[in-house]
């Protein structure tokens, strides 16, 4: 199969100014807001070289070239060529070529195709060695030496197949040949035969075709057999659906003017359940929200008036199995509709043995949820080993994170549609699903182990860090390897980690300053008594800080001196507070040091970030100190 590796796009509807933009072998993901130019390059890719006959995907000047330059255009009597697309040949194809032609003659592995408004499509960049072919014929037709002499003399292959060789029979083969195999097999071009014969023959049957799908595909509830029939839209289907209802029929094998003249439906049922649970079965593999669901047809038969033939419909309806309950599928969730009307209109190219199509998807699974987009993407990904596909979105769920050199953002401009790689985006809005599928991806790799210790800021994970790797290196026990510790950024949101990642399969623990109100208390209490969260799984400073302290920090299970002189440290303008200094009437020394201060705040973090670059050996740190950071760590080891 040709790769689409480059697409030029100008004057098409938005697009006013031309983009080039470079397509990923396998997928390539359009992001941009509504109205920006996402379906516009994915209509314009489609009308190239559409699937099928159909009038809506061929260019048309007045409908497609940008309004407010549409006059100026036609007084200009120019052709424009609204798109460009360049194809990387594919290994088979070149075989084929060389096999023929001989080695050597074709000089590119690339080509470009175009279409123009006016004049239709034109090919580009087909590079052939004429001399070469020559060469190569002398060998196949053994001519002799003066053959060839009067051969090169005439320059072209054009110029030899139009030469008279006059009472010269060996001359006359060669013509002969090249006008049977070259002229009269290749497009009928100027120049170039050789180029025209290879794209004739090897490229232009090659090239691929693009399928397009988006929401107004979506198959109704109810279809009128007579509009398959007769191919009419009317009030009950768009064009769309009714393409979408065609293939159904088609899938399932159904004759429709058989399925029209007949009064018994059995047969036809039976064929559309059929299908239905080979697209069912296929659904399921990547539905993952709901497989309790099956498709169920109906047929009906609607009287009408007596000098009118019954009508006869088709209901498509949506069983569920745990509620034991019927719907229209218009009244399932759009999501499930959408994926269900994919697979239908996918089949029409699924089935066949030539897998040449490109898929352009536009704004897939936009009603799906994040969980139900997730396994689309997984679908799309899949897909992309036979196919290569383009699609638009603007949901961060259907953005990799891990795969932005796929992504290509799209902006609306005073200049047109710009498109541009994501890195070089500088648009706040079109760039937010990269950012929030990012962000998303960075909140799930927080979790890089299936044990995790909750803490509630980063100042924890420093000190908890430091003073593990020092135990540790003393022979005594710090925290187990297989643990991460996750600081979420204070109380609220370890309560709110918590109830989000429940069922995640991961093991949870917290380790927590004492509570200052009694609001975040309840709220954990809540998740215990709710079983979200065990008791024991949920671990304060206060217990390790010493008989002392009702409430504690974790600075508080230092000695005083040791955490003052950590504090003067990061903070020199308060080097000079001392233990004396401080109000043991405070429960923290947190508390008394911003008694100190006269009741200013400070950052907390600045002490432990300070500490890691201390070079503090066992020695600076008192017996006791280390005794209560072991003990924690023992007891904290022991919640996994």
């Amino acid at each position: 199969m040709f790769i689409l590796k480059q697409v030029k796009i100008n004057k098409y509807k938005s697009y006013t100014t031309e983009q080039e933009v470079q397509l990923d072998d396998s997928v390539t993901t359009l992001v941009g807001k509504n109205e920006s130019g996402k379906t516009a390059f994915l209509e314009a890719l489609a009308k190239l070289n559409y699937f099928t006959s159909d009038e809506d995907f061929k260019f048309d000047a007045v409908q497609d070239y940008p309004r407010n330059e549409l006059k100026k255009y036609q007084r200009s009597g120019d052709d424009i060529e609204p798109i460009v697309c360049t194809f990387q040949l594919d290994r088979e194809t070149i075989d084929q070529i060389n096999t023929d032609l001989g080695e050597g003659v074709l000089i590119t592995d690339s080509f470009s195709v175009s279409s123009r408004y006016g004049s239709g499509r034109v090919w580009y960049h087909i590079n052939s060695n004429e001399a070469k072919y020559l060469e190569n014929l002398q060998v196949s037709l053994d001519f002799s030496d003066e053959v060839k002499t009067k051969i090169l003399a005439l320059g072209t292959v054009k110029k030899i197949a139009e030469s008279d060789p006059g009472e010269d029979t060996d001359l006359k083969l060669v013509i002969d040949h090249i006008k049977n195999t070259i002229v009269n097999e290749g497009f009928d071009w100027e120049r170039k035969l050789i180029d025209a014969y290879i794209t004739k023959k090897y490229i232009s049957p090659k090239l691929p075709r693009f399928w397009y799908f988006d929401e107004y595909h979506e198959l109704p509830s109810r279809i009128s057999i007579d509009a398959i029939r007769s191919n009419s839209i009317n009030g009950e289907l768009t064009k769309q659906q009714l393409e979408t209802a065609k293939a159904l029929f088609e899938l399932a094998m159904i004759d429709i003017e058989e399925l029209s003249n007949s009064t018994n439906f059995e047969s036809f049922i039976a064929e559309l359940e059929a299908t239905s649970n080979e697209i069912t079965d296929k659904i399921f593999e990547y539905w993952s929200t709901n497989n309790n669901l099956s498709i169920e047809f109906k047929i009906d038969q609607i009287n009408e008036p007596a000098n009118r033939p019954p009508k006869k419909v088709l209901d498509i309806r949506v069983k569920n199995d745990r509620h034991r309950i019927t719907l229209p599928l218009r009244n399932r969730s759009k999501g499930f509709n959408w994926f269900f009307s994919f697979i239908v209109w996918f089949s029409k190219i699924q089935d066949e043995k030539d897998k040449n199509f490109i898929l352009l998807l536009d704004e897939p699974g936009l009603n799906l949820h994040a969980s139900a987009q997730a396994d689309l993407l997984r679908f799309i990904n899949d897909l992309s080993s036979s196919y290569q596909i383009v699609y638009s979105t603007h949901s961060p769920f259907m953005v990799e994170s891990d795969a932005l050199h796929r992504v290509r953002t799209v902006y609306d401009s005073d200049a047109g549609s710009i498109i541009s790689d994501a890195i070089q985006e500088k648009d706040p809005d079109t760039l937010f699903p990269l950012q929030a599928a990012l962000g998303y991806d960075i909140a799930q790799n927080l979790f890089v182990s299936k044990n995790n210790l909750l803490v509630e800021g980063p100042s924890d994970l420093n000190y908890l860090t430091f003073m593990s790797n020092l135990l540790e290196s003393e022979g005594r026990e710090g925290l187990r390897d297989d643990v991460t510790i996750v600081p979420v950024g204070g109380l609220d949101k370890v309560v709110s980690f918590i109830s989000l990642l429940r069922g995640s399969n991961l093991k949870i623990s917290c380790l927590l300053d004492s509570f200052n109100n009694a609001k975040g208390a309840q709220r954990l209490d809540s998740l215990i008594q709710s079983k979200i969260i065990k008791d024991k799984h949920v671990r304060f400073f206060d217990e390790f800080a010493g008989e002392d302290y009702e409430k504690a920090d974790i600075e508080d299970l230092f000695e005083k001196s040791e955490y003052l002189q950590i504090f003067g440290e990061a903070l020199p303008d308060h080097r000079g507070i001392s233990v004396a200094d401080l109000d043991d009437k405070k429960q923290t020394i947190l508390l008394q040091l911003k008694a100190v201060l006269g009741g200013k705040d400070f950052n907390h973090y600045k002490p432990s970030q300070t500490l890691l670059g201390m070079g503090c050996a066992a020695d600076f740190f008192s017996k006791e100190t280390l005794s209560r950071f072991e003990k924690m760590f023992i007891e904290v080891n022991k919640l996994f």
